[in-house]
């Protein structure tokens, strides 16, 4: 049976969009992170003996040290509530990844860090990446990941720096 609903936007419209989305380079980046992260979480579940991290997991990694941060200035670093972060932090704490410490300024406040078993897991995980790097630079070549290598770090170091106009204030 036929819908009889319009589509919401015209062809021409769609077609412009898909065009626009098919020669924008950051989404491509996106798709690359998400594909890479599900398929070092695929490799690393078959290790039966390490800790079983689920992507909104892994959404923390990058923010968390051996030092320790604030649960409230982690959920501002990943955009999310404090309520969501510290869900996602109990679970890594059930799985022994970190661990919550007092905060040296605040004996009232807390910080998650990274445990002894968190460190263990992290080198296992950066161990899946590289064999996950090394397959990918098998597929389109070593000059290829360098080169991609190369460009991500200046990317990086442009975007952590602050913007030309709040340089000039």
């Amino acid at each position: 049976m036929r819908s009889k609903h319009r589509p919401s936007v015209a062809p021409s419209e769609r077609r412009e969009f898909e065009s626009y989305r098919d020669a924008a380079t950051l989404p491509l980046l996106f798709k690359a992170s998400r594909l890479c992260n599900e398929r070092a979480l695929a490799m690393a579940a078959s290790d039966e003996a390490r800790p079983s991290v689920r992507p909104a997991h892994t959404a923390l990694f990058p923010h968390l040290d051996f030092e320790g941060i604030r649960l409230t200035e982690l959920a501002a670093r990943v955009g999310t509530t404090k309520q969501a972060v510290g869900q996602l932090v109990d679970d890594l704490v059930a799985l022994g990844m970190v661990e919550r410490i007092s905060d040296p300024q605040d004996k009232r406040a807390k910080r998650v860090r990274f445990s002894r078993r968190g460190h263990a897991a992290l080198m296992h995980g950066l161990g899946i990446l590289h064999e996950l790097e090394q397959t990918l630079a098998g597929a389109i070549g070593r000059r290829r990941m360098r080169d991609l290598h190369t460009t991500l770090n200046l990317l990086i170091g442009t975007l952590e720096a602050p913007p030309a106009d709040a340089a000039q204030k």
